[in-house]
Order: C-alpha cells, then structure tokens, then sequence
C-alpha cells in the first residue's frame, strides 16, 4: 500500500444532489484491485470473508447513494449519533461524530444485490456544492469498518477493541504518514471547494503603513521576462501603524445551481492535473498552481546549482527584500458571573508570515511564549524544521519560506494576561413587554502599553421581540438600537484606549417591546412550532422527514421546554439570552506568543527589514444573562473528579 495520501476518486454534487464535476484516478484503483485480492487470498486461507473489490459507482449510482444516505440519516451531515431513527449499518448506527464529516455510501451491486460500502468518504460543504473525497486505505480498514457500523452496542466505550477512533488512528500506522493522512485528504476537498466557488483567501499579513507593499508576483514575473503574459493577482498586503521594525468568499444565494462555469471546470481539471498526477496529491497550494499554469517557466529562473528547490517554492523571488510576521489571535469567552459555573476564555491563534527573499534562504528565529503548559496545541507549516521541545518558553524555528502569504505556525492557549473585558450582564422581565437590565464591564483591567484596545462594542440580541424604546444611559459610549438588536458603542471606532488606564463601564436601564401576539414561528429546518405567550410550553416531536442538522436535533432534545427561536442565532432560546462584545486589540498578543525582530536570522546572510505586528480580536465573546437559564459542558477534569 502506498506511504502517503492516494485518492481513488473524487466527487462534487450541487444542492439540488447532481453530480457535476467528478474524477477517478485509475492508477490508485487498480492498487485497489490488487489490494483486494491479496485481502482475499489471505481471507481464504484463514476461512474468512471476502472482501468485494466492485468497481467504483458512476456518477447516478454515487448521487442516488447520497440521495438515500440522506434520507437516512436526516440531513447531508446526519445525525452523528445513533438516535431512534438510526438503522443498523448506517452512519448514525456507529455513535461517532466524525461520520457527519467521514461518511459512508452503499450502492447496489447488480451482480450480486447486496450493497458495496464505499468508505471513507471525506465530506466537505461550501456553498451549495457538496465535495467527496475517497482516499485509499487498506481493504482491512473497510473490513473493520463494516463490523463497527453492525455493532449492537453504540459509541467508543473504553476497553473496547474495535471503535471509529481507533481505526482511524491506524490509518497513518499503516501508510507512513501520521496523521498528515486525513488531513490531507480534508485539505483537497476544501481546495476543490474553494475554486468551485472562486473563493480564496491569503491569510492576512500587516506591514508597515510606510513601507512599499508592491506587487509580489509582479516584480516576480517582470523579473524572469514574462510580464507580457497574463498575471494573477498578488494578495494585498495590510497596512497597519502599530509594527515593530528591526534590521486573504462567494455568497451562496438562493436559487437552484446546476454546477460550476466553465472556467471553475476548467480551473478544477488544470489543478487535479498539476497538483495530484495519478491520484496522489503533491502540492495542494492552488496559489502555486495558478501561477505555474499562468506564468509557466523561464531558462533565467533557475536555482543555485548547490540548492533544491521545494513545491512550495516554484519560482524565486526577486526584487525589494523584506520579512513580515504578524500574529493574529482570535479570543473567545462564556462569561456567567456564578460561583457554581466558572467563566471560560481561549485563544485560537496564527503565526501568519510574508518573505520577500531572493533565492532560497533559510529563516531562523527563536519563538517566545512556547511554554507546554501554555500552549495547548500547536501545528507548523510543511517548510518548518523545529527541533523537539525540551522545555522552556523559547523555540528556535527555522524554515524555507513560500511564496506570498502563508500561515506558519497554529497555536490555541489561555490567556496569559488575565480576562480583556470581564464583568456581569443582568436582565429581568418587570412586565410582560418591559425588561430591566444592569451591565457592569472592566476593560483591559492589570494590562500595560503598548497594548491598545482600537473598538469595543456590545450588543443584545432579542430577535423574538421587536424593540420600539430604551431608556437609560451609559456611563461611556453611546446607544442605538434596531428591531432586534441594543448596540452599545463603548469605544469608537478611532478612539482607542491604551492598556495604562483601564476602564469601568456601567449601563442600567430598561428596554421596551412591541405587545406580545400570537404569531408563528418558523425556523430554518425541522424546528416549527406555534408561539403563544413567552411563558407557554411547547415539546416539539421530533419526525423522519423533517431532520435537517444535528445540532439542533441535540438542542430540542435537551431543553423540550424552551422554544427555538431562528436558527441564525441558535443562542438565543427562550430561557437563553445572552450579550456579545466585539473588540480588537493591538500591540501585543494575549497568550503571550512573541517574535523578536531583532533576532531573525537569514542564511545566506543578508540585511533585510524584518516587520512584526500583533492582531487580537474577538471571536464569541458572550456574558450570559446572570439572572436567566445558560448552556455549559463540564469540562473533562470536572468529569474526572465526579
């Protein structure tokens, strides 16, 4: 069997569940053929069952196969656990999550009647394309697969030998390729997902407002004598004022598509080509891809003799030189104000990098803030080389830079520097259209320059209620409100605040709605039900035919007394309610991930500007209603302790 990823064919159906673009690699299927037989032969010998080797589906069979799997399991993505619609072998039927992402189909073999498995198939959604992915594993990996999905038993019990989670870390065991195996396979089916939409995004890279941003694949092409050719675009790069200076969608609208244009076919079969000959993808970086097939390649672009040029490089850049490195920290919270239920902050961070280096240099740099009982998890780019951690809160990294922009290095950590906006939201009903509320809000409290918080803003959400007043004023900011929404403006957009002087911010007041009336109230999905007055009760029954996620399945199941409200703000029950801040911060980062400028090092030597920025903003950052109902998981320690 092969030592990395092979795909033995791949699928994208449209919303209306049409197959419109599809591949099948030959070279990987007869290595499934022959994968097979040997199974068999083994199976044989050892008086075991035999594997069927059919052939793959055709696109009808695969897009009837989807069709059914999702009558079946409810939804596109299904159930994900086994419920009382579940049937024995189906995706529900195995009690894992993960089969709302890798999932099975099962297509009638005409020969013999009985249904051939295909398994995994990777499943990716964007827009309104469906994307599949079958990689190849070993035909005992679908063997295992077909008695998991057939257990009376349900779910990955501890001490049980054959579960989902456990075949699928055999995987890499098998292939040489860690777990680098799925997530390849992933990486294709978003890829593919991108250019049918014609969506692509660079991660976003801050440099200097006064420095020259220039066109990196301008200067590029116009370097190697090929500026007549037609050139993609160069992301831009940000401009910012707060760096240091040492020596990157499409809507999907409403109507029916049959699939993609022309150039998105054309885009699709030039990059399967290029970037996964016979099936095994090398480099799925369609920013190269693009290029290579746009620009192709000159005799003067050449590199040095005593030099290997990776993929991910397949031009050298020439022109101005500069090094940029901007990290981008994305904070999220559930703020309760209760002694029983703890507040929750995390940080889901990027090492995002620019290198506008000529030839094939070498970076090297010492990280900061690296420490293991920080730092939770952590990934690098394929061009990094980082020895293994020995402890410390330092780590030399050293990598061979892409082109453009790239994220080097994912992070996720608590916060180091203590909770940016805490506080306590209070609301109450004092009459059946009328509410009380209380905020009290300490921002950047203990923080120090150079940090500064560039906006805050607040909002409280009521999109089962119309507003029509609100009274009271806030001790900073202002106030305005919509239909359904209270923004409370706590720092402009323009004023910022620097982390020297902290702010205390309090809001009492009261908000007013339109009279309550019967209405109905009819959310995206299976969830209908008619409203009366905020007090009724109403249990949902829950049908074959009308299940479209998951999650909401989940939801309606555990609180049969609350009713839902729309789906766009699925927090937002009737016992739930909830106010969200948005800010941004600069200057440093919040979990405590630095880069000296000072200290990166180029090889070959060589005097380049080297730019640093920091980015925090905030991702769900809610305080929940201190007097209301709230969601919380207890956390895995909590469990162990019961």
């Amino acid at each position: 069997m092969p030592s990395s990823c092979s795909i033995r064919a791949l699928w994208i159906l449209n919303n209306q569940d049409t197959v419109v673009f599809s591949r099948r690699f030959s070279v990987v299927e007869r290595r499934w053929t022959v994968a097979c037989k040997k199974a068999n032969k083994r199976s044989e010998d050892n008086q075991d069952a035999n594997l069927s080797s059919s052939s793959l589906p055709t696109d009808s069979e695969l897009a009837d196969a989807f069709v059914e799997r999702k009558k079946r399991e409810g939804s596109v993505r299904g159930y994900g656990i086994r419920v009382k619609q579940s049937i024995e072998g189906s995706d529900s039927w195995v009690d894992d999550p993960i089969m709302r992402h890798i999932i099975s189909l099962h297509v009638k073999n005409e020969e013999d009647g009985k249904d051939d498995t295909f398994w995994p198939l990777i499943l990716h959604t964007k827009g309104q394309y469906y994307i599949l992915i079958l990689p190849l594993v070993e035909p005992s990996h679908l063997k295992a697969y077909n008695t998991i999905r057939k257990r009376s038993d349900c779910g990955n019990g501890v001490g049980v030998d054959e579960n989902l989670s456990s075949l699928l870390l055999q995987l890499p065991s098998i292939t040489g390729y860690d777990l680098i195996f799925l997530h390849r396979a992933f990486m294709v089916a978003h890829v593919l997902g991108d250019i049918t939409t014609s969506d692509f995004q660079e991660p976003e890279v801050v440099g200097n407002a006064a420095s020259s941003v220039g066109g990196l694949l301008d200067s590029l092409t116009g370097s190697i004598g090929i500026s007549a050719r037609p050139k993609p675009v160069a992301p831009p790069v940000a401009t910012s004022t707060n760096s240091t200076t040492g020596s990157g969608g499409s809507g999907a609208s409403d109507s029916p598509k049959l699939g993609p244009k022309n150039p998105e076919k054309d885009a699709l079969r030039s990059f399967i080509t290029c970037a996964m000959p016979f099936g095994t993808p090398l480099d799925i970086n369609y920013s190269n891809i693009s290029t290579i097939r746009n620009n192709g390649f000159s005799l003067t672009d050449m590199p040095p003799v005593d030099s290997k040029q990776p993929a991910w490089k397949p031009y050298l850049y020439k022109g101005k030189q500069r090094l940029i490195f901007t990290i981008h920290e994305v904070i999220t919270a559930a703020m309760y104000d209760r002694d029983e239920i703890p507040d929750s902050l995390s940080i889901s961070g990027q090492v995002n990098c620019r290198a506008e280096l000529e030839g094939l240099p070498d970076v090297l740099f010492p990280l900061t803030g690296l420490d293991s009982k920080k730092i939770e998890v952590i990934s690098f780019h394929p061009c990094a080389q980082v020895p293994e951690q020995t402890g410390g809160d330092k780590q030399a990294v050293m990598f061979s830079p892409p082109l453009g922009n790239f994220v080097l290095l994912r992070y996720q950590s608590p916060c180091s520097l203590g909770t940016p906006i805490k506080g306590f939201y209070q609301l109450s009903m004092v009459s059946e259209n009328e509410g009380a509320f209380l905020f009290k809000l300490s921002l950047m409290e203990g923080y120090k320059s150079p940090l500064t918080m560039e906006f805050c803003t607040l909002n409280m959400p009521f999109p089962r209620r119309k507003i029509v007043g609100i009274e009271g004023t806030p001790s900073i900011g202002s106030v305005s409100f919509t239909d359904h929404f209270v923004e409370w403006k706590i720092i402009p957009s323009g004023r910022g605040v620097s982390g020297n002087k902290s702010i205390e911010a309090s809001f009492p007041g009261t908000v007013r709605f339109a009279p309550w009336k019967s209405q109905r109230v009819v959310s995206s999905g299976f969830l209908q039900g008619i409203v009366g007055d905020e007090e009724s009760d109403t249990e949902m029954e829950l049908g074959n035919n009308n299940m479209v996620n998951v999650d909401e399945y989940l939801i309606e199941k555990m609180n049969k007394n609350l009713l839902a409200v729309d789906l766009e703000e699925p927090f937002c029950w009737h016992a739930y309610n909830y106010a969200k801040v948005s800010f941004k911060m600069v200057g440093a980062s919040l979990s405590g991930m630095t880069i000296d400028p000072k200290s990166v090092n180029i090889f070959p030597s060589v005097k380049v500007p080297v730019e640093y920025s920091t980015q925090v903003h905030s991702g769900d950052y809610i305080l929940w209603n201190t007097l209301g109902k709230c969601p919380v998981a207890a956390t895995p320690k909590e469990i162990g302790k019961n």
